[in-house]
């Protein structure tokens, strides 16, 4: 089974990844491993569809000359700013490989009865129609007024006490981590029937399917374009089948497991996720750090390389107290790092990769290898672009 990392999709906030660093550690995470795994870059994902978008899209001077996508657009490629957008590109969860596939994927799911279009009892704004919630009346978040009504309207549905539950071990990639107990009690914990419809501005329509002004749930919607993202790879060449692995925050994880249950198969296609913690980029921003430990020259690989790793192998996140002590490491093993990566190394180093073992971030002859192959055709560098070769890697 063809194996590949794919960033679980950022939301396109009022941000940058140069004062935000820390948006980038899945992204990073996924181009480091695919790249020790010889496979070529993969598209950097992004979640567009949200409510804050909406707003700040009706809100601006220029709404009527600038469309929404036209928009989004030009928020993601300021994130990259002052670099260019990387050269694998960038997917969006509304991108048209995205939509295509995930009505392909909702009507397979109606037909076997995974999903069904049920009316229900929901409370709409009085003022703008935006879907406010099912329970008792709330303020709309959507224009601000706080008058609602209730309605019936056909919904898309979930109904996951008819199948296997929604988050098991097997849906996490890891060899030897210990199993995130507490997420499956958190993902089991949502309401047994799931709405995966939604009223935005923005989104993959679901009018296809007769819900009109409705879109897909934002979190079942990820989960598709990381589908996407991993079938775009193939170029076309038959595979036994790809294991696309989301890098997500345990935080993240919880909050989209439930709704994505429907939509981590499809084909020969599967998606796990691999969970990681955070870095903590504002201490690891302080120059001191590297002056007293004479580490500037791996300033860039420690931040944008290495800790990602780390925060791979450590899910909880990377300690702020523990940094001097993985900079000293990683200083050493470069200094002794060999020309070229030994075979047989590199080789369980990659298998390793592959079945998502990272304790070789913390072994020397491992991490020297690594670091080997990383320079044999890029040389170091800690760009949040992505790098590497053409190939495949297979488990």
């Amino acid at each position: 089974m063809d194996i590949v990392y794919v960033n679980g999709p950022v939301q396109n906030g009022d941000f940058s990844l140069a004062e935000r660093p820390g948006k980038a550690v899945g992204i990073r995470i996924a181009e480091a491993l695919n790249r020790l795994l010889g496979l070529a870059p993969v598209p950097h994902l992004w979640n567009t569809v949200t409510l804050a978008g909406d707003v700040r899209h009706r809100g601006a001077a220029d709404h009527d000359t600038v469309g929404r996508e036209q928009r989004e657009a030009r928020a993601l490629a300021a994130k990259y700013a002052p670099g260019p957008v990387p050269g694998s590109g960038l997917l969006t969860d509304t991108g048209p490989a995205v939509a295509s596939l995930a009505l392909e994927m909702i009507q397979g799911l109606l037909a076997d009865g995974t999903l069904a279009v049920r009316e229900m009892a929901v409370r709409l704004c009085v003022r703008c129609g935006h879907m406010t919630g099912r329970g008792a009346a709330e303020g709309c978040r959507s224009c601000g007024n706080g008058v609602t009504r209730g309605a019936y309207r056909a919904l898309l549905v979930f109904d996951r006490a008819e199948h296997r539950p929604v988050l098991e071990r097997a849906d996490f990639h890891g060899a030897g981590a210990r199993t995130p107990v507490h997420l499956l009690n958190v993902a089991h914990n949502v309401p047994r029937r799931l709405v995966l419809s939604r009223t935005r501005d923005h989104g993959i329509c679901l009018a296809p399917l007769g819900l009109e002004g409705m879109v897909l749930d934002p979190r079942a919607g990820l989960h598709i374009a990381v589908l996407a993202a991993a079938a775009g790879r193939g170029a076309g060449q038959p595979v036994a089948g790809v294991l696309a692995v989301m890098t997500v925050t345990e935080n993240a994880a919880a909050h989209v497991a439930a709704y994505g249950a429907p939509f981590r198969r499809h084909g020969t296609t599967r998606l796990r996720y691999a969970l990681h913690g955070r870095v903590p980029y504002d201490a690891a921003a302080n120059a001191r750090l590297y002056e007293v430990h004479r580490a500037e020259a791996v300033r860039e690989l420690f931040t944008g390389w290495y800790l990602p790793l780390c925060a791979a192998r450590e899910r909880s996140g990377v300690s702020a107290a523990r940094l001097a002590g993985l900079l000293k490491f990683l200083r050493r093993v470069y200094l002794a790092r060999p020309a070229t990566p030994r075979g047989e190394v590199l080789a369980e180093l990659r298998h390793q990769a592959a079945v998502g073992d990272m304790s070789w971030v913390m072994d020397a002859r491992a991490l020297a290898c690594a670091l080997a192959d990383r320079e044999s055709g890029i040389g170091p560098t800690g760009s949040v672009g992505p790098t590497g070769s053409e190939g495949g890697a297979r488990s």
